[in-house]
């Protein structure tokens, strides 16, 4: 059994010299396999509009934008999931603003779409996903109460919400201090409702925002409690905050190669004997993505052929030549994943609808 305590894990955020590279030889032990997976998907916003106002934010627009997107319609969505077919993908991940119908704009467009709420029409969409495609649908969204999960669950493989921090204390920061949905409490029990309501999971933390060591550790160590308690977290995300051109905190400084190198390492050994993957993104992370493979690193999250990161806009994904250049050139060997990992597709986990077409793909990957 893992007895990492907050200690150990803080003792690993601030190594310093040949102590890095130590703890980095540890995780070799909890490596299982030489695979690092992906998820072939395309990434689709139903909306940008959003309740909170995140000063590192590159999603969000106002809804007086005429760039903005309001509300994508059905046929809109199906097009795009439509060509996402053609080209293999067999993910569609549904990103959306938190509380988006509380903007007036939202909620005319989705009365006029005939819905009441963004609940209504995100399930209907993805039922519309299941009934018309081979794609299996990923809802991220914020926060959801445990009724509006109970309904996700049943048009859904798997969904995700990132943590960024468990620190009340970023809540007074410029980070987050207009941005409600991102009380860690509210996220905390988004994240243990999906737990309990046996949703296979996807959470993280954000790194380079105004936390200090303590609470990343402290962040990493309330998602492996809930992890253990319930189960179903599938991947822990470990996200580089990222300044670019435009955001409010453009001037931000971003964390360094060996604050990655650290947060990773620390993950993989704390996770090491739950089979929680750890993913770093690819795109964040171009020139030096490889070293994080042998930080423990074993997935690159969801990749795709025909759509842009909506999140992170400037900084596109590689292609999936170049992403197993990257990993051969590592040592390791590249293989495509479900949006759902494979130990979750059973009937403990999925209805009869979602486990008939996760097995089919998984048959057919």
């Amino acid at each position: 059994m893992n007895k990492y305590t907050k200690n150990d894990i803080l003792s690993i955020l601030q190594a310093k010299n040949s102590d890095i590279i130590t703890y980095m030889e540890e995780t070799k032990k909890y490596r299982k396999n030489n695979l690092i997976t992906y998820s072939k998907n395309v990434f689709i916003p139903l909306t940008e509009i959003c309740r909170n106002d995140c000063r590192y934010c590159n999603f969000k627009k106002d809804s007086s934008d005429p760039e903005a997107i309001i509300l994508k319609t059905k046929k809109e969505i199906l097009d795009e999931l439509k060509i996402a077919e053609r080209y293999g993908c067999k993910e569609a991940m549904f990103a959306f603003g938190e509380d988006a119908d509380e903007d007036n704009a939202v909620l005319k467009r989705l009365k006029q779409f005939g819905y009441e709420s963004m609940i209504d029409y995100i399930v209907d969409i993805c039922q519309m996903t299941l009934d018309e495609t081979t794609l299996l649908p990923h809802t991220n969204g914020g926060n959801f109460s445990f009724d509006d999960l109970k309904r996700l669950k049943e048009v859904n493989a798997s969904m995700g919400l990132m943590l960024e921090n468990s620190s009340p204390r970023l809540m007074e920061l410029p980070t987050h201090n207009k941005s409600p949905g991102k009380d860690p409490k509210l996220r905390i029990e988004t994240i243990t409702n999906a737990g309990k309501l046996k949703i296979p999971y996807t959470t993280g933390i954000l790194i380079g925002i105004g936390e200090n060591i303590e609470e990343i550790a402290e962040s990493l160590i309330e998602i492996k409690k809930i992890s253990d308690e319930y189960g179903h977290i599938q991947e822990i995300i470990i996200q580089n905050f990222t300044p670019t051109p435009g955001i409010e905190m453009e001037d931000w400084p971003q964390p360094s190669l060996l604050d990655m190198i650290r947060t990773v390492t620390a993950a993989t050994l704390l996770f090491g004997d739950s089979d929680v993957s750890i993913q770093v993104p690819p795109n964040l992370n171009y020139d030096t993505a490889q070293v994080f493979l042998l930080c423990g690193g074993d997935d690159w999250g969801g990749v795709s052929p025909v759509s842009k990161d909506y999140v992170n806009p400037t900084s596109p994904w590689p292609t999936i030549d170049v992403l197993e250049k990257l990993t051969n050139d590592a040592g390791f060997e590249l293989i495509e994943r479900l949006c759902i990992y494979e130990k979750y597709i059973n009937d403990e986990w999925l209805n009869e609808n979602l486990l008939e077409k996760s097995a089919n793909l998984l048959k057919h990957r």
